[in-house]
Protein backbone atom coordinates (compact mmCIF):
# COMPACT_ATOMS: atom_id res chain seq x y z
CA UNK A 1 0.00 0.00 0.00
CA UNK A 2 0.71 3.71 -0.21
CA UNK A 3 0.76 4.27 3.34
CA UNK A 4 2.56 7.97 2.91
CA UNK A 5 -0.84 8.95 1.57
CA UNK A 6 -3.06 6.59 3.25
CA UNK A 7 -4.68 8.93 6.31
CA UNK A 8 -5.73 12.06 4.38
CA UNK A 9 -6.31 14.75 7.35
CA UNK A 10 -6.56 18.75 6.73
CA UNK A 11 -2.84 19.66 6.30
CA UNK A 12 -1.17 21.32 9.10
CA UNK A 13 2.06 23.09 9.91
CA UNK A 14 4.25 22.36 12.56
CA UNK A 15 4.65 19.55 15.49
CA UNK A 16 3.78 20.43 19.17
CA UNK A 17 6.19 19.76 21.92
CA UNK A 18 3.87 16.66 22.90
CA UNK A 19 4.26 15.01 19.34
CA UNK A 20 8.81 15.63 19.05
CA UNK A 21 8.43 11.96 19.73
CA UNK A 22 7.30 9.25 17.18
CA UNK A 23 4.36 7.93 18.45
CA UNK A 24 5.39 8.39 22.15
CA UNK A 25 3.99 5.99 24.83
CA UNK A 26 2.48 3.59 21.66
CA UNK A 27 0.17 6.98 21.49
CA UNK A 28 -1.66 8.43 18.25
CA UNK A 29 -3.12 7.30 14.68
CA UNK A 30 -3.48 11.32 14.30
CA UNK A 31 0.13 12.05 15.14
CA UNK A 32 1.02 9.65 12.97
CA UNK A 33 -1.15 10.84 10.23
CA UNK A 34 -0.10 14.33 10.53
CA UNK A 35 3.77 12.83 10.42
CA UNK A 36 2.41 11.31 6.93
CA UNK A 37 1.29 14.39 5.58
CA UNK A 38 3.50 16.91 6.81
CA UNK A 39 6.61 14.99 6.33
CA UNK A 40 6.74 12.24 3.92
CA UNK A 41 3.99 13.39 1.45
CA UNK A 42 5.26 16.61 1.45
CA UNK A 43 9.17 15.88 0.83
CA UNK A 44 8.47 13.24 -1.37
CA UNK A 45 5.56 14.41 -3.52
CA UNK A 46 5.57 13.23 -6.98
CA UNK A 47 2.68 12.85 -9.94
CA UNK A 48 2.62 8.89 -8.73
CA UNK A 49 2.74 9.28 -5.07
CA UNK A 50 0.28 12.13 -4.89
CA UNK A 51 -2.39 10.01 -6.54
CA UNK A 52 -2.83 8.46 -3.19
CA UNK A 53 -4.16 5.08 -4.19
CA UNK A 54 -2.40 1.32 -3.07
CA UNK A 55 0.02 0.91 -5.23
CA UNK A 56 1.58 3.00 -7.44
CA UNK A 57 1.04 3.08 -11.44
CA UNK A 58 4.29 3.33 -13.50
CA UNK A 59 4.46 4.35 -16.91
CA UNK A 60 7.77 1.97 -18.20
CA UNK A 61 9.84 1.74 -21.24
CA UNK A 62 9.78 -1.72 -23.45
CA UNK A 63 12.61 -3.92 -22.61
CA UNK A 64 14.35 -5.10 -19.62
CA UNK A 65 14.26 -3.61 -16.08
CA UNK A 66 16.30 -4.19 -12.87
CA UNK A 67 14.80 -4.72 -9.77
CA UNK A 68 16.78 -4.86 -6.41
CA UNK A 69 15.47 -4.39 -2.82
CA UNK A 70 17.80 -3.54 0.63
CA UNK A 71 17.24 -3.10 4.24
CA UNK A 72 19.59 -0.72 6.06
CA UNK A 73 20.41 -0.50 9.87
CA UNK A 74 23.38 1.49 10.76
CA UNK A 75 24.56 2.03 13.21
CA UNK A 76 25.26 5.05 14.45
CA UNK A 77 22.62 7.01 12.31
CA UNK A 78 24.40 9.70 11.08
CA UNK A 79 27.94 9.57 10.51
CA UNK A 80 30.95 11.51 8.91
CA UNK A 81 29.78 12.08 5.05
CA UNK A 82 26.39 10.61 5.22
CA UNK A 83 23.14 8.93 7.38
CA UNK A 84 20.78 6.33 7.19
CA UNK A 85 18.60 8.29 4.59
CA UNK A 86 21.42 9.03 1.96
CA UNK A 87 22.93 5.30 3.08
CA UNK A 88 19.23 3.63 1.93
CA UNK A 89 18.92 5.55 -1.26
CA UNK A 90 22.36 5.69 -2.65
CA UNK A 91 22.35 2.33 -1.63
CA UNK A 92 19.68 0.92 -3.73
CA UNK A 93 20.33 2.86 -6.63
CA UNK A 94 23.99 1.47 -7.01
CA UNK A 95 22.76 -1.94 -7.25
CA UNK A 96 20.46 -1.32 -9.81
CA UNK A 97 23.60 0.62 -11.46
CA UNK A 98 25.88 -2.62 -11.36
CA UNK A 99 23.59 -3.96 -13.81
CA UNK A 100 23.89 -0.96 -16.31
CA UNK A 101 20.40 0.15 -15.32
CA UNK A 102 18.94 3.38 -15.44
CA UNK A 103 17.13 4.32 -12.03
CA UNK A 104 14.00 5.32 -12.55
CA UNK A 105 11.67 4.55 -9.24
CA UNK A 106 12.23 3.47 -5.23
CA UNK A 107 9.87 2.45 -2.55
CA UNK A 108 10.78 3.35 1.27
CA UNK A 109 9.94 1.72 4.18
CA UNK A 110 10.14 3.02 7.39
CA UNK A 111 10.26 1.20 10.76
CA UNK A 112 10.36 3.64 13.25
CA UNK A 113 11.00 2.82 17.23
CA UNK A 114 8.43 4.92 19.65
CA UNK A 115 10.08 7.26 21.11
CA UNK A 116 12.61 8.32 18.06
CA UNK A 117 13.11 12.39 17.85
CA UNK A 118 10.44 14.06 14.91
CA UNK A 119 13.89 16.20 14.47
CA UNK A 120 16.10 12.99 13.50
CA UNK A 121 13.60 11.76 11.55
CA UNK A 122 12.95 14.75 9.13
CA UNK A 123 16.72 15.06 8.79
CA UNK A 124 16.43 11.69 7.72
CA UNK A 125 13.54 11.94 4.97
CA UNK A 126 15.17 14.98 3.79
CA UNK A 127 18.63 13.58 3.67
CA UNK A 128 16.62 10.69 1.41
CA UNK A 129 14.50 13.73 -0.72
CA UNK A 130 18.31 14.99 -1.46
CA UNK A 131 19.90 11.67 -2.36
CA UNK A 132 17.29 10.28 -4.86
CA UNK A 133 16.94 14.49 -7.06
CA UNK A 134 20.94 13.70 -7.36
CA UNK A 135 20.07 10.02 -8.64
CA UNK A 136 17.70 10.83 -10.76
CA UNK A 137 15.05 8.80 -9.01
CA UNK A 138 11.74 9.80 -7.57
CA UNK A 139 10.19 7.56 -4.27
CA UNK A 140 6.82 6.34 -5.87
CA UNK A 141 5.40 4.45 -2.73
CA UNK A 142 6.09 3.52 0.78
CA UNK A 143 5.28 2.42 4.22
CA UNK A 144 5.47 3.11 8.10
CA UNK A 145 5.17 0.78 10.99
CA UNK A 146 6.39 1.86 14.66
CA UNK A 147 7.26 -1.00 16.64
CA UNK A 148 8.22 -0.77 21.05
CA UNK A 149 10.67 1.06 22.39
CA UNK A 150 14.14 -0.69 22.55
CA UNK A 151 12.81 -2.50 19.41
CA UNK A 152 13.95 -0.53 17.03
CA UNK A 153 17.11 1.00 17.58
CA UNK A 154 15.73 4.54 16.18
CA UNK A 155 14.96 3.64 13.01
CA UNK A 156 15.49 0.79 9.96
CA UNK A 157 14.62 1.44 6.19
CA UNK A 158 13.84 -0.65 3.65
CA UNK A 159 13.96 0.74 -0.14
CA UNK A 160 13.68 -1.39 -3.47
CA UNK A 161 14.07 0.07 -6.43
CA UNK A 162 13.47 -0.12 -10.27
CA UNK A 163 15.90 0.55 -13.24
CA UNK A 164 15.82 0.55 -17.25
CA UNK A 165 18.15 -1.23 -19.32
CA UNK A 166 19.37 0.37 -22.34
CA UNK A 167 21.52 -1.65 -23.73
CA UNK A 168 22.07 -4.88 -24.90
CA UNK A 169 25.22 -5.78 -22.64
CA UNK A 170 25.23 -8.38 -20.05
CA UNK A 171 27.12 -7.23 -17.16
CA UNK A 172 27.48 -10.22 -14.98
CA UNK A 173 29.83 -12.08 -13.58
CA UNK A 174 29.27 -14.87 -15.42
CA UNK A 175 30.53 -12.34 -18.58
CA UNK A 176 34.12 -12.47 -17.20
CA UNK A 177 36.92 -13.55 -19.33
CA UNK A 178 40.48 -14.65 -19.60
CA UNK A 179 42.26 -10.88 -20.43
CA UNK A 180 40.05 -8.50 -18.66
CA UNK A 181 41.53 -5.82 -17.06
CA UNK A 182 40.33 -4.65 -13.52
CA UNK A 183 39.65 -1.45 -12.77
CA UNK A 184 38.67 0.41 -9.19
CA UNK A 185 36.67 4.04 -9.17
CA UNK A 186 38.64 5.00 -5.76
CA UNK A 187 40.04 4.80 -2.84
CA UNK A 188 38.92 2.03 -0.21
CA UNK A 189 37.43 1.89 2.63
CA UNK A 190 36.22 5.19 3.61
CA UNK A 191 33.04 4.03 4.81
CA UNK A 192 33.51 1.62 7.24
CA UNK A 193 35.98 3.18 8.80
CA UNK A 194 33.82 6.55 8.85
CA UNK A 195 31.13 4.25 10.24
CA UNK A 196 33.86 3.03 12.91
CA UNK A 197 35.17 6.16 13.89
CA UNK A 198 31.95 7.85 14.56
CA UNK A 199 30.73 4.82 16.75
CA UNK A 200 33.46 4.44 18.97
CA UNK A 201 34.60 8.05 19.07
CA UNK A 202 37.81 7.46 17.73
CA UNK A 203 39.45 10.95 16.92
CA UNK A 204 41.86 11.69 13.68
CA UNK A 205 44.05 14.96 12.74
CA UNK A 206 41.19 15.07 9.61
CA UNK A 207 37.69 13.72 9.54
CA UNK A 208 37.49 10.74 7.69
CA UNK A 209 34.26 10.99 5.61
CA UNK A 210 32.30 8.11 3.80
CA UNK A 211 32.29 7.54 0.29
CA UNK A 212 28.83 7.18 0.01
CA UNK A 213 27.57 8.59 -3.27
CA UNK A 214 25.65 7.28 -6.42
CA UNK A 215 27.67 5.63 -9.09
CA UNK A 216 24.90 5.39 -11.66
CA UNK A 217 25.75 8.45 -13.71
CA UNK A 218 29.18 7.27 -14.00
CA UNK A 219 28.33 3.72 -15.26
CA UNK A 220 25.78 5.45 -17.23
CA UNK A 221 28.39 6.93 -18.76
CA UNK A 222 30.07 4.40 -19.48
CA UNK A 223 27.66 2.59 -21.21
CA UNK A 224 26.71 5.51 -23.35
CA UNK A 225 30.82 5.50 -24.23
CA UNK A 226 30.81 2.32 -25.87
CA UNK A 227 32.86 0.49 -23.25
CA UNK A 228 32.31 -3.39 -23.36
CA UNK A 229 31.63 -3.43 -19.76
CA UNK A 230 31.78 -7.44 -18.73
CA UNK A 231 31.29 -7.06 -15.03
CA UNK A 232 30.24 -3.93 -11.87
CA UNK A 233 30.75 -5.00 -8.49
CA UNK A 234 29.86 -2.32 -5.78
CA UNK A 235 32.25 -3.13 -2.57
CA UNK A 236 30.23 -2.79 0.06
CA UNK A 237 30.14 -5.19 2.69
CA UNK A 238 32.79 -7.34 3.07
CA UNK A 239 34.60 -4.91 0.64
CA UNK A 240 37.02 -5.63 -2.57
CA UNK A 241 37.85 -9.08 -1.21
CA UNK A 242 34.44 -10.38 -1.54
CA UNK A 243 33.92 -8.94 -4.69
CA UNK A 244 36.48 -10.28 -6.74
CA UNK A 245 36.20 -13.82 -4.56
CA UNK A 246 32.17 -13.79 -5.59
CA UNK A 247 32.67 -12.66 -9.61
CA UNK A 248 36.07 -15.31 -9.79
CA UNK A 249 33.25 -18.42 -8.55
CA UNK A 250 30.74 -17.76 -10.55
CA UNK A 251 33.37 -16.85 -13.36
CA UNK A 252 35.31 -19.73 -12.58
CA UNK A 253 38.60 -17.76 -13.20
CA UNK A 254 41.67 -16.63 -11.57
CA UNK A 255 41.96 -12.95 -10.93
CA UNK A 256 45.36 -11.31 -10.03
CA UNK A 257 45.72 -7.48 -8.21
CA UNK A 258 48.67 -5.30 -7.30
CA UNK A 259 48.16 -4.23 -4.02
CA UNK A 260 50.58 -1.16 -4.80
CA UNK A 261 47.65 -0.13 -7.17
CA UNK A 262 44.97 0.01 -4.62
CA UNK A 263 44.72 3.91 -2.97
CA UNK A 264 44.11 3.94 0.55
CA UNK A 265 44.03 6.96 2.48
CA UNK A 266 46.77 7.26 5.23
CA UNK A 267 44.21 7.42 8.10
CA UNK A 268 42.31 4.79 6.41
CA UNK A 269 45.07 2.06 6.46
CA UNK A 270 46.83 3.39 9.55
CA UNK A 271 43.46 2.80 11.44
CA UNK A 272 42.94 -0.54 10.09
CA UNK A 273 46.67 -1.52 11.06
CA UNK A 274 45.75 -0.68 14.41
CA UNK A 275 42.52 -2.75 14.71
CA UNK A 276 43.89 -5.76 12.92
CA UNK A 277 41.34 -5.02 10.31
CA UNK A 278 42.54 -5.65 6.54
CA UNK A 279 41.09 -2.93 4.13
CA UNK A 280 40.87 -4.50 1.33
CA UNK A 281 37.53 -6.35 3.35
CA UNK A 282 36.50 -3.45 4.65
CA UNK A 283 33.29 -1.47 3.21
CA UNK A 284 32.60 1.31 0.51
CA UNK A 285 29.09 2.96 -0.41
CA UNK A 286 30.67 4.87 -3.54
CA UNK A 287 33.31 2.63 -4.98
CA UNK A 288 32.84 0.17 -7.75
CA UNK A 289 34.87 -2.61 -9.58
CA UNK A 290 34.58 -3.49 -13.00
CA UNK A 291 35.89 -6.17 -15.47
CA UNK A 292 36.70 -4.71 -19.16
CA UNK A 293 38.40 -5.83 -22.19
CA UNK A 294 42.33 -4.53 -22.02
CA UNK A 295 41.28 -2.32 -25.51
CA UNK A 296 38.51 -0.83 -23.26
CA UNK A 297 40.97 -0.03 -20.45
CA UNK A 298 42.07 3.53 -21.30
CA UNK A 299 38.77 4.59 -22.78
CA UNK A 300 37.30 3.38 -19.70
CA UNK A 301 39.05 5.08 -17.15
CA UNK A 302 39.03 8.69 -19.27
CA UNK A 303 35.20 8.36 -18.73
CA UNK A 304 35.00 7.42 -15.11
CA UNK A 305 37.49 10.35 -13.77
CA UNK A 306 35.09 13.07 -15.68
CA UNK A 307 33.31 12.21 -12.14
CA UNK A 308 33.83 13.29 -8.34
CA UNK A 309 33.25 9.61 -7.43
CA UNK A 310 35.87 8.12 -10.44
CA UNK A 311 38.86 10.80 -9.89
CA UNK A 312 41.29 8.33 -8.84
CA UNK A 313 39.83 5.26 -10.88
CA UNK A 314 43.26 3.39 -11.96
CA UNK A 315 43.32 -0.83 -13.46
CA UNK A 316 44.84 -3.06 -10.42
CA UNK A 317 44.78 -6.24 -12.11
CA UNK A 318 43.42 -8.84 -14.60
CA UNK A 319 41.73 -12.20 -14.81
CA UNK A 320 44.58 -14.25 -16.11
CA UNK A 321 43.07 -17.71 -16.46
CA UNK A 322 40.24 -20.15 -16.73
CA UNK A 323 38.83 -22.77 -15.14
CA UNK A 324 39.89 -22.38 -11.32
CA UNK A 325 38.09 -19.51 -9.08
CA UNK A 326 40.74 -17.85 -6.82
CA UNK A 327 42.11 -14.77 -5.96
CA UNK A 328 45.51 -13.66 -6.08
CA UNK A 329 47.12 -10.00 -4.80
CA UNK A 330 51.00 -9.37 -5.26
CA UNK A 331 51.95 -7.45 -2.08
CA UNK A 332 53.95 -4.42 -1.47
CA UNK A 333 57.35 -6.43 -1.20
CA UNK A 334 56.88 -8.70 -4.57
CA UNK A 335 55.18 -11.54 -2.43
CA UNK A 336 51.85 -13.55 -4.35
CA UNK A 337 49.71 -15.02 -2.25
CA UNK A 338 45.74 -16.42 -2.17
CA UNK A 339 43.15 -13.47 -1.14
CA UNK A 340 40.79 -15.55 0.57
CA UNK A 341 37.09 -14.52 1.27
CA UNK A 342 36.64 -13.06 4.66
CA UNK A 343 35.48 -15.46 7.21
CA UNK A 344 32.86 -13.19 8.70
CA UNK A 345 31.27 -9.59 8.59
CA UNK A 346 34.46 -7.45 10.23
CA UNK A 347 32.49 -4.45 11.40
CA UNK A 348 28.72 -5.00 11.38
CA UNK A 349 25.83 -2.41 11.03
CA UNK A 350 27.83 -0.63 8.51
CA UNK A 351 24.99 -0.48 6.29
Amino acid sequence: MTEFLNCPIPFHTGFSAQEKIVMAHGGGGRTMQKLIQELFAKEFTNEFLSNEHDSAQLPMPSGRIAFTTDSYVVNPLFFPGGDIGRLAVFGTVNDLAMSGARPQYLSAGFILEEGFSIESLIKVVRSMKIAADLSGVKIVTGDTKVVEKGKGDGVYINTAGVGVIEHSLKIEPSSVCVGDRVLISGDLGRHGIAIMAARSGLQFETTIRSDCAPLSPMVLALVEAGVQIHCLRDLTRGGLVSALNEISQKARVEIKIRESAVSVLAEVRGTCEMLGLDVLSVANEGRLVAFVPESDVERALQVMKRFEVGEQSCEIGAVESGGRSRVLIEGLIGVTRVLDMPSGEQLPRIC
